[in-house]
């Protein structure tokens, strides 16, 4: 039997890219097929052609035997291919059920039928556990369950060919463990799923087979059962990849940041934080654990200058920067990493090199007073793309044109590229491959090192207990428990953030299952 799909010697090539390079994927019925690579590595152009969204330069595709032609989405979908895109391609204005049926619209006489679009959200969000309210706006709903709403419009096309571009990547331990068990359920259903991620844990836990792809070329394929994580990480490479976190014991100082009965509201005007409080010490990495939605987005906006404070006080370096604008407190040497890189981390109709100096594009040695320096702001980007390992032709590229690990990859650069006092990391491997992943955490221990306060914000439960030397547990908008990284087990913090206090945590975790690997998010 010929298999559900199958992609024969594809090719594609950009502007000085070749982003595929005779490329050949099988997929056969109700197989879970892993596609694993580093960013840049062509995965998502590979994915953007099936769905129709690229033309290949040379190559075919074939479903169920038959030579097909896909020039678009549409022919994608009416072919049953249903594609979850690493980035959101929703209406922020429109609702739920508006983006849900977007395309594909249900009437009633002259009108939108929402309510029968609605009941069938609810009927999937059910079945699935994709909680949405299908009445809401996109642009209310936090990144999370943007991400749901996402799987549901899949779900929705009824689609026997699902293809998830990093689907995790925005995900809670627990969201992305409801996300295995649907799609362990529709593979049992006979639905084929080609899985786009850079977790190596995921993958192998997941998937059936795996292919690899480096630098625009297949380099090995095969059954997960026999796989490892460390064979794995070496093939998308092309080196061996330390999987853990490498660190001597902190050198505390004084704190950095500090603050204090801070209350914060969300969009909807909600208590997100409530009367929180914590210190953040020079030369520690502070990681703070929780289920996402108890408020970290609001207090990182609030710590950045991005979001009002209602009540309490912020204070760097001694400094009162409650409310204070997003410059000001840059100015008092804090470094940022957003959790959302398109909406608050970059500006993706500019090329990477003014990307790169977006708050510092005033400064000397890129400005004297009302002249710009395009030498030093082109020779900055050329270095840093190099040591960061940007996969772009040139500085002068989009960054809109860039992957998504590689669009973080340039803030990133950004941020640890200048002195800090104090640096917020919120997410800062998210999207990003294993060697990449190595990489930021060294830089971040690094700059622990330097002197400088970490926060170190994370839906990754292992980034946190893998690289903090301190660990915040906060539980809806507040810290629950401050406890030292060495001191408890990933079990022990996750029933913290499940509401549990210290002591039954304690008590209700075996203390054997306390783990000292260091080890990195894969």
């Amino acid at each position: 039997m010929a298999p559900v799909l199958e992609l024969r010697n594809i090719t594609k090539q950009f502007p000085g890219v070749l982003a595929n390079d005779h490329i050949d994927l099988t997929l056969e019925d109700g197989e879970i097929h892993a596609l694993l690579g580093e960013n840049g590595a062509g995965k998502s152009t590979l994915m953007n052609i099936l769905y129709g969204l690229y033309s290949p330069d040379e190559g075919e595709i074939l479903i169920r035997g038959q030579a097909t032609k896909i020039t678009g989405p549409t022919d994608a979908i009416r072919q049953g291919i249903g594609m979850v895109h690493q980035h959101f391609m929703l209406v922020p204005v429109l609702t739920v059920a508006e983006n849900v049926m977007l395309g594909e619209e249900t009437t009633k006489g002259l009108v939108l039928d929402r309510k029968q679009v609605a009941n069938k959200i609810r009927e999937l969000s059910r079945k699935y556990g994709l909680e949405v309210d299908p009445d809401a706006k996109v642009e209310n709903l936090s990144v999370g369950v943007r991400q749901r709403v996402e799987i549901i419009k899949v779900l929705y096309r009824s689609a026997n060919i699902l293809i998830l571009d990093e689907p995790t990547a925005v995900l809670t331990p627990q969201e992305a463990d409801d996300l295995f068990s649907i799609l362990r359920s529709l593979r049992q259903q006979g639905v084929s799923i080609i899985f786009i991620s850079h977790k190596l844990r995921e993958v192998l836990d997941l998937a059936d087979r795996v292919t690899v792809i480096r630098r625009g070329r297949v380099v090995g394929e095969t059954k997960t059962a026999g796989a490892s994580q460390a064979m794995l990480a070496e093939l998308m490479v092309g080196r061996q990849v330390a999987l853990t976190v490498e660190k001597t014991s902190a050198q505390v100082g004084e704190p950095v940041l500090a603050f204090q009965d801070l209350k914060v509201l969300d969009n909807h005007l909600h208590l997100a934080v409530n009367g929180a409080s914590l210190e953040v010490r020079a030369g520690e990495i502070l990681g703070v654990a929780g289920v996402q939605g108890n408020g970290q987005t609001e207090l990182v906006e609030a710590l950045t200058g991005l979001r009002a404070v209602q009540n309490g006080t912020v204070r760097i370096a001694g400094q009162d920067v409650t409310n204070a604008t997003p410059r000001r407190i840059t100015e008092c040497g804090v470094s940022h990493i957003p959790e959302d890189r398109q909406e608050d981390g970059l500006v993706l109709s500019f090329p990477i090199y003014d990307n790169l100096i977006i708050n510092t594009f005033y400064r000397p040695p890129f400005a004297k007073g009302l002249m710009i320096n395009q030498k030093a702001i082109v020779d900055q980007a050329d270095g840093l793309i190099q040591e960061f390992d940007i996969r772009t032709p040139s500085a002068a590229v989009p960054v809109s044109n860039l992957s998504g690990g590689n669009q973080q990859k340039v803030i990133v650069a950004r941020e640890l590229n200048r002195p800090s006092k104090l640096l917020i990391a919120n997410q800062p491997t998210r999207g990003l491959d294993v060697g990449s992943i190595e990489f930021i955490h060294q830089q971040l221990v690094q700059k622990r090192d330097e002197g400088a306060a970490v926060l170190l914000v994370s839906a990754e439960l292992d980034e946190i207990i893998g690289l903090a030397d301190r660990i915040a547990v906060i539980f809806k908008g507040q810290f629950t428990a401050v406890v030292d990284a060495d001191d408890v087990s990933k079990e022990q913090v996750g029933l913290m953030m499940a509401g549990n206090s210290l002591e039954e945590a304690l008590a209700n975790a075996p203390r054997s299952a306390a783990t000292k690997e260091r080890a990195i998010v894969t």
